[in-house]
């Protein structure tokens, strides 16, 4: 365990540094990833932040450089890019936030067609993996996916990379995971 855990924390470093990349990350025009909830009637439902007054703010995936394994997810508010973040809960499941700079929390929601908001949590773990869903009612999950302008697509986790509840705080919000897009393994 304590193997597959180096492994990871050193992968993280790796692809977040972007060690290994030929091309020179002032050269690399930034791709915006879109981040939807996959229903299986193959219909994509939108993922947005919500703030307190009930806007909504788009919620991406950011590539800038040639890598897709590893990349960040950010909500795009007020012309900042807020970090998206699993917070930790005394909940069955953790929620998934948004967390500006001052300590402001940001509900991250799936929307349906008839505008029903579903939220989007962390509901089980692999290792130091935490799946995320859109919950429908409790009962039904959604896999939250990052898919790039050119169709490809990756899947949105929570990766831990300590073995406290608490992985950092900021500004008083108790963080459980990090929240990125991973490439799926089977592509």
């Amino acid at each position: 365990m304590k193997i597959s855990r180096l492994i990871l924390v050193v992968l993280v470093i790796f692809f977040t540094f972007n060690l290994g990349n030929t091309q020179d990350k002032d050269e690399f025009e930034e791709i915006i990833w879109h981040i939807k909830a996959f229903m299986p009637q193959v219909k994509l439902l939108k993922i947005k932040a919500i703030d307190k007054e009930g806007n909504s703010y788009d919620v991406k995936a950011i590539q800038d450089s040639e890598q897709t394994n590893l990349l960040s997810i950010k909500a795009f508010i007020k012309g900042k890019r807020v970090p998206v973040k699993m917070l930790v809960s005394d909940d069955i499941y953790h929620p998934v936030k948004a967390v500006g700079d001052d300590g402001t929390i940001y509900d991250i929601k799936a929307f349906t067609d008839d505008g029903t908001k579903l939220p989007v949590k962390g509901v089980s773990k692999s290792g130091n993996i935490i799946h995320i869903k859109a919950i429908y009612q409790n009962i039904v999950f959604y896999n939250v996916i990052a898919i790039s302008p050119d169709g490809k697509t990756n899947a949105v986790k929570g990766i831990k990379l300590s073995d406290e509840d608490i992985e950092s705080t900021i500004n008083g919000i108790e963080i459980y995971a990090h929240v990125k897009s991973l490439r799926f393994t089977n592509r």
